[in-house]
């Protein structure tokens, strides 16, 4: 005889009268806890969308400087129930470090090394601008950028620049205000440029003197002697006025020499900064026409620019050694430097 084969999950009896009675412990206990666990499995399906969208990188663009700095600008997804977000930064030779939350309001931060420690106030995304010196390297004429991003970006090169070579294809090039404007994959990326003239080459039209007429001799010889007897009389004035205009001379030249040393010579600074841009060249302008000072509010509103793009401004010409920065009644003063020396 074959042995019966029984269910591990059920008990059956049977009872005197044949009928046969099966216990369904089991089977209940299977169907409660089945609920529970689709009910899991549905949670973390859909938490976990939203726990790797958290600390991604939304927008970067970086714009490169002919001074070989890089401005960065970034927005970011953040965990609005983490009160503390560390940012990974391209570098640590950063300047002017701004993160602005998504209402607007100005965020607390604290840069250790290549991290910064945000404050996010609840925010869900924060917007990132910094200037950085790490980018961007010289060798002779060629300065090269060299950026390991983990995102897709756009970069904007200086006004005036040459792309010489580049390691990695963009997706896109345009051209914005004679400035060219890459779209580049995530990863490492390396880009040669050098500066050149954009002002095409003058040449001199060529000098053709005019034919002369052929006149008589006899009316030659009388305009000679109306323009020799001309020459004699203004050389006769001449010699009357010397005397007299000679000191005038001598006053309007010293005058002129005052006010020349007087006055900061603009041109002598641009021409020991040739690479300066056009904006800030136009800013040293109204600091030398307000007598070599202004104060940074005034700068705001005379060229129509934000507390933050205005301070951007004032510290790169600080780095450059063009002006100081000083304090006035609770307001930062520039002024421009007297002793400007020249780049090596």
């Amino acid at each position: 005889m074959y042995p019966e084969i029984v269910p591990i999950h059920r008990k059956e009896s049977l009872r005197e009268d044949g009928m046969l009675f099966v216990r369904t412990d089991g089977i209940l206990e299977t169907m409660v806890k089945a609920p529970l666990i689709i009910a899991g499995l549905m949670i973390v399906a859909l938490t976990m969308p939203i726990q790797t969208s958290f600390g991604s990188t939304r927008m970067l663009d970086l714009t490169l400087y002919s001074d070989g700095s890089a401005h960065i600008s970034s927005q970011l997804e953040v965990d609005p129930l983490d009160p503390d977000y560390e940012v990974s930064l391209f570098g640590s030779s950063i300047d002017n470090f701004v993160v602005v939350g998504e209402n607007g309001f100005l965020l607390s931060s604290e840069i250790i090394d290549d991290k910064a420690m945000i404050d996010t106030f609840g925010s869900s995304s924060v917007s990132i601008d910094y200037d950085i010196h790490d980018l961007i390297s010289k060798e002779g004429r060629v300065w090269t950028f060299t950026l390991d991003s983990p995102t897709d970006y756009s970069l904007l090169m200086p006004t005036n620049s040459i792309i010489v070579g580049m390691d990695a294809l963009p997706s896109n090039m345009d051209l914005i205000n004679d400035q060219t404007k890459l779209d580049l994959s995530s990863g490492l990326s390396e880009i040669n440029y050098i500066f050149g003239s954009t002002q095409p080459p003058t040449t001199q039209p060529p000098t053709t003197i005019p034919e002369q007429p052929n006149n008589d001799i006899n009316t030659i010889i009388l305009a000679g002697a109306s323009v020799a007897a001309a020459i004699s009389g203004v050389v006769i004035m001449i010699k009357r006025k010397q005397t007299k205009s000679s000191s005038v001379i001598q006053t309007e030249v010293i005058s002129k020499s005052q006010i020349k040393t007087d006055t900061t010579d603009t041109e002598n600074i641009f021409n020991l900064r040739p690479d300066m841009r056009e904006d800030d060249k136009e800013i040293i302008k109204f600091i030398s026409a307000n007598g070599g000072e202004a104060l940074e509010s005034d700068l705001r509103k005379k060229f129509l620019q934000p507390r933050t793009t205005m301070w951007r401004v004032v510290k790169r010409l600080e780095r450059e050694g063009v002006i100081e920065i000083s304090k006035k009644d609770l307001q930062n003063l520039v002024k421009l430097k007297k002793d400007l020396e020249e780049e090596e």
